[in-house]
């Protein structure tokens, strides 16, 4: 009896879990067929018009601007600095042991406590960035006032935060990777940037989208860093979908109108991860081929 129920015993947690995951989903996407509202008690069911009320918004093709900016500067700058310091950090030194061990130190801060951190550095007037740049001239940089500068500013704590992991992933791959072609490849002869672009990038590649699968969901969905940073400002320069998402819902009490917006963020981010995960498919194909 015991061997009979074993199997469904051990599916038990990841039944438990699903359900767990699809009620609130499946009760967030109930809701948005109503007009739920601190003003509104009782709702009255509007079904899409509040999916119809979002895509017609103004402000809603503002945030998703700002939230492609993010996510593709964020991943972009995370890859290639990620990649650039696992290949320093692939040669077996004593100077490599000991920066491996210091990379992971921003991991271990969380997001927004860094982001409080960096927002202090970065004041204009007593921030330590301006002080170090006093020097050369360029002590006055307003970084997080202007639009564009609070843009960056965010996109450059989520790099700091965040390139250990792609770094971490990469270095992974790396020490991963079969001697024999780069043994061969010395034999005849090869140069470095032949051996990288011919050998080490096309079989790494996997990883290293893995690392950018994974950075760019995380980034369409941010909130602690930017809404620590700036909040959303200077404006709505940096309110991303999930900080509009919270000022509708929480901020300005339209719950379903809020709900909404989680819901369509949702969808951009599991279509946006089956495309990349498509693709990570062909990738693997391709470098299972060099390394034959």
């Amino acid at each position: 009896m015991r061997l009979a129920l074993r199997p469904y015993l051990l599916i038990v947690p990841a039944l438990l879990l699903t359900c767990g995951i699809l009620y609130p989903f499946g009760l967030g996407l109930y809701y948005t067929l109503f007009d739920f509202s601190a003003s509104k008690p009782q709702p009255d069911m509007v079904r899409l018009e509040n999916y119809r009320a979002v895509f017609t918004q103004e402000a809603f093709w503002n945030s998703a601007w700002v939230t492609v900016l993010y996510a593709v500067g964020a991943a972009l700058v995370e890859t290639v600095l990620g990649v650039a310091v696992a290949l320093l950090l692939h040669r077996s030194t004593i100077i490599g042991r000991v920066l491996e061990k210091i990379l992971i130190l921003p991991l271990m801060i969380a997001p927004v406590i860094a982001a409080i951190i960096w927002k202090l550095m970065l004041q204009p007037s007593v921030g330590v960035v301006n002080h170090l740049l006093r020097p050369f001239g360029l002590g006055g940089v307003q970084w997080t006032d202007t639009p564009a500068g609070a843009l960056l500013s965010s996109i450059a704590v989520d790099v700091w935060v965040y390139t250990p992991f792609v770094a971490i992933l990469a270095l992974a791959g790396l020490r991963s990777l079969p001697a024999s072609p780069f043994e061969a490849a010395a034999v005849d002869g090869a140069g470095w940037w032949y051996t990288f672009r011919r050998l080490t990038l096309p079989m790494l590649w996997p990883y290293v989208l893995v690392a950018v699968i994974f950075r760019f969901m995380d980034s369409l969905k941010v909130f602690d860093i930017i809404y620590a940073l700036t909040e959303g400002g200077p404006g709505d320069s940096t309110v991303v979908l999930q900080i509009r998402a919270y000022l509708e819902a929480i901020r300005f009490q339209r719950y379903s109108f809020g709900i909404s917006y989680t819901i369509v963020l949702w969808a951009v981010v599991y279509l946006a991860a089956m495309v990349l995960v498509k693709h990570l498919g062909r990738i693997q194909r391709r470098a299972a081929e060099v390394t034959t």
